[in-house]
């Protein structure tokens, strides 16, 4: 499994309507199949610049999706919010490939 992180400070001058947008968004890059669910979360640090901070984690099952989706879709979507909030956000990438997932083992056992 692999992670799309996509983390954007956006400016308090737009960020209502930025996170009414960006929740359309994350639907249409959800809707282009090449990931199976996406989380949006709001990163809790105070920045120097000001603004918020949030990480959308959109995960893909295999490495080709992410590649598709770069291929296929990534320009397209992305010029959307670069037209709309242009100099308002910050917006940096990462990918991570999952090696191995942890859970609490059970008191009852």
């Amino acid at each position: 499994m692999y992670i799309y992180n996509v983390t954007t400070n956006i400016d308090a001058t737009v960020h209502d309507e930025w996170l009414n947008w960006i929740k359309t968004h994350i639907t249409e890059v959800l809707n282009t199949g090449k990931f199976t669910s996406a989380k949006l979360t709001e990163v809790l640090v105070e920045e120097e610049m000001g603004g918020k901070t949030y990480s959308i984690q959109y995960a893909a099952n295999t490495r080709e999706d992410l590649e598709n989706y770069y291929k296929f879709n990534a320009s397209k979507l992305q010029s959307e919010g670069l037209k709309r909030f242009a100099d308002k956000m910050l917006t940096f990438k990462t990918e991570l490939k999952i090696v191995d997932e942890f859970y609490p083992v059970s008191a009852n056992n």
